[in-house]
């Protein structure tokens, strides 16, 4: 199978391979998936310039794909063989992931897909919507209620607006560009700050009658931890936290928290508890099946651009989510290492 690889840590024009692998085998209990579109995450990334050392052997990237089941290991149903799938968690703690013509992995991270939506689309749910949706999801009840998502256009940002929408909520949104709130005005939200015009606490005071927000869907900590000591956060206001720019010794002002009662949540959406990872495939699932999800493909680089994809997400300027598209059967013959 074509693929692509990195074998030590480091830039991606410096690591990242392009070449042939042997084609996987599922075995019990796993399904094959001939992969159509493999989805680049931030933490994708990361993880190949060194946030997860390689510890030996090779890694295929990317957790996030989708494509149809071609095989069945045992235990598994044969009737999966042709079905339409989105993966989840494909290269979590594991050294193959979807970057690649095939993936075999457990059958319950292969999710039915409707016939619907595009594979590139589809690619796009793993990470960016499972997140967006278990943080709207630790807001609580948002009826009638003001909501903040930091860093609105981005992959997570953009599905975490419409599912605060869908439950009811306001959402204000940060982003960084005109051009990234208009993507966010196809989906209703018309209450926009744009963060690199600075006052950004200001804006939200402003938009509240300086009440603040009920609930944070955050992208970076270390921004929004100054936002609640700036009164932008209402009383017993919620924060949902799943990233942060800064990793290491973020300033915590323990006096704008506590006398206000607002609550602080972190997540890592690979390490979702069980229940969990069902109500978010459940909750997805049914806004697919009722075409009440959009999608944004911001780059799509076929195989051999793989280099350019993860410069593309690092650069930080594609409005929309980056993927790799898989190319058609038949490589050549040129062989990469053995898994």
């Amino acid at each position: 199978m074509r693929a692509a690889w990195y074998s030590k840590n480091g830039k991606a024009q410096e690591v990242l391979e392009v070449g042939e692998l042997p084609d996987p085998t599922p075995g019990p209990g796993e399904v094959r998936v001939r992969l159509h579109a493999s989805g680049v995450n931030p933490s994708d990334a990361k993880s190949r310039a060194g946030s997860r050392p390689v510890q030996s052997g090779f890694i295929v990237p990317h957790s996030d794909g989708a494509g149809v089941i071609d095989q069945v290991g045992e235990g598994v149903a044969q009737d999966r063989i042709g079905e339409r799938v989105w993966i989840w968690n494909g290269q979590w703690q594991r050294s193959m992931g979807t970057a690649a013509e095939y993936i075999a992995l457990p059958s319950g991270q292969a999710v039915a897909l409707p016939d619907w939506i595009e594979f590139d689309e589809a690619a796009c749910l793993g990470i960016p919507a499972m997140t967006a949706f278990h943080a709207v999801e630790l807001l609580g009840d948002l009826e009638g209620k003001t909501i903040l998502v930091t860093g609105a256009a981005s992959g997570v940002g953009f599905y975490a607006a419409q599912f605060a929408m869908i439950k009811g909520a306001r959402v204000l949104a940060t982003v960084g560009s005109a051009e990234k709130a208009a993507l966010l005005a196809r989906i209703g939200v018309s209450d926009i700050i744009l963060y690199k015009d600075g006052k950004v606490a200001e804006q939200i005071k402003a938009y509240t009658d300086d009440r603040g927000v009920d609930g944070v869907v955050d992208l970076d900590f270390s921004s929004t931890v100054k936002l609640v000591s700036a009164g932008a956060v209402a009383h017993h206001g919620v924060v949902v936290s799943y990233g942060s720019n800064v990793r290491d010794g973020i300033p915590f002002d323990f006096g704008a928290w506590l006398p206000r009662s607002i609550s602080l949540h972190f997540f890592l959406v690979y390490e979702l508890r069980p229940a969990e990872r069902a109500a978010a495939i459940k909750g997805i699932d049914a806004l697919l099946q009722n075409g009440r999800l959009q999608h944004v493909v911001g780059a799509s680089f076929d195989l051999s651009g793989i280099v350019r994809a993860h410069q593309a997400v690092e650069a930080g300027q594609t409005v929309g989510n980056v993927v790799v598209t898989l190319p058609s059967l038949g490589s050549d013959p040129e062989r990469g290492p053995t898994p």
